[in-house]
């Protein structure tokens, strides 16, 4: 038996580059609700408080992008000082200009020019059986634990908790099928005067033990608050900034990232849109049992309609070959950004809810990237 570990990780809500990373988004949802062939490139930073949202917006649109900061910052629970960020006292800057006119020609459609890419750059998209969303074990497992730690918080179970945390999981697998947990770690901001064996059996008993169930067993490790105490948090502790955890947005680093961030950009930026449509072909490649894992890489040149590349890595699993697979993917599915947008109806205010624990294995958010709708184009391939 060949044993091997891997390790992702996820971060709260609260967690600094997760609230820039809302901010951007709720920022962006505010615009596409009222002008949805808008062109948003929004970024956020987060320290002691302050916060400040830069970039380049084009629209038609007002959207009161200070408030729409604040109501964020109140919703994920930033309401003291003794929080790490008061969403009514701290200082709110904003510093937008128009789109760049070279970007746009090469981006909006015209006469004799399709839509092309929003900028060069490489996407991927996974999918793999190792779950029900079909997606890998060990980042599904630390989303649920942060997502959980935030829930009994803001329901009032957890009432030492403060917005800020990390959760980290070690996946046993023998010979590539997961098998137990072999450690878990939590790292929860809390008021100054919690106790710390308090901290750790809720922990335990209210988060921990119903996530993971029969997947933790005698020996699994567990680091709870590691270094004694967490009473400083949030941006007051660690600044934030949009789009610095793209491992914790995507596959938790089991499968590879082309480095574009996703939120605050609309989806004429493929960084965002095309890493949608991969996953969505990875997903539906697997769910279609063309493959028991998928890795999909699509390439883009800005202001290109057509992709530059399509790849395909079936691990050694696929039914077919991965030239053939590649030859599937480019005839069953849209992959110019027009298409891309328009196939997964992606000009609609539906990003702050992709922010936070996750872009990917969200069935419960309506993402249309998610679908598995087409698996009837597919499984007429099947030797």
């Amino acid at each position: 038996m060949r044993k091997t570990f891997f390790t992702s990780e996820s971060v709260t809500e609260g967690h600094p580059d997760k609230i820039c990373d809302q901010i951007s988004d709720a920022i962006l949802d505010s615009i596409l609700a009222k002008d949805p062939e808008a062109h948003v490139a929004c970024e956020t930073l987060v320290t002691t408080g302050l916060v400040m949202v830069v970039g380049e917006i084009t629209t038609e649109c007002y959207v009161e992008i200070p408030d729409i900061v604040r109501k964020t910052l109140k919703r994920i629970g930033y309401d003291s000082y003794d929080s790490g960020l008061s969403y009514e006292n701290c200082a709110v800057i904003v510093s937008i200009h128009p789109q760049s006119p070279d970007i746009k020609r090469g981006v909006e459609e015209a006469e004799g020019h399709e839509q092309g890419a929003g900028d060069q750059g490489l996407m991927f998209g996974y999918a793999c059986k190792e779950t029900p969303e079909l997606m890998p074990l060990p980042i599904m497992l630390a989303h649920r634990l942060t997502q959980r730690l935030s829930n009994l918080r803001k329901e009032g179970e957890l009432l030492w908790a403060l917005p800020d945390g990390k959760s980290q999981v070690t996946v046993e697998y023998h010979d590539g099928v997961p098998a137990r947990v072999s450690s878990v770690v939590i790292a929860i901001h809390h008021r100054k005067d919690a106790d710390m064996d308090k901290i750790r059996q809720d922990v335990i008993n209210m988060v921990i033990k119903p996530v993971l169930g029969n997947l933790l067993d005698e020996k699994t490790t567990m680091h709870i608050n590691a270094t004694g105490r967490f009473e400083l948090g949030g941006p007051q502790a660690d600044s934030g900034v949009t789009g610095r955890k793209i491992i914790v947005d995507t596959y938790g680093g089991y499968a590879r990232h082309g480095g574009g961030a996703f939120s605050g950009k609309d989806p004429s930026k493929v960084d965002r849109s095309a890493s949608y449509m991969a996953r969505y072909i990875a997903k539906n490649i697997v769910a279609s049992n063309l493959a028991e894992k998928c890795e999909i890489q699509l390439a883009y040149s800005i202001g290109v309609a057509e992709p530059l590349s399509v790849f395909v890595n079936s691990f050694g699993t696929g039914k077919l070959d991965d030239e053939k697979l590649a030859e599937i993917v480019r005839k069953e599915f849209p992959l110019k950004p027009r298409q891309i947008i328009d196939h997964l109806d992606l000009k609609r205010p539906i990003y702050r809810n992709s922010a936070a624990y996750g872009h990917f294995g969200r069935e419960d958010c309506g993402f249309t990237w998610e679908k598995t709708d087409k698996i009837q184009d597919l499984v007429k391939y099947l030797p």
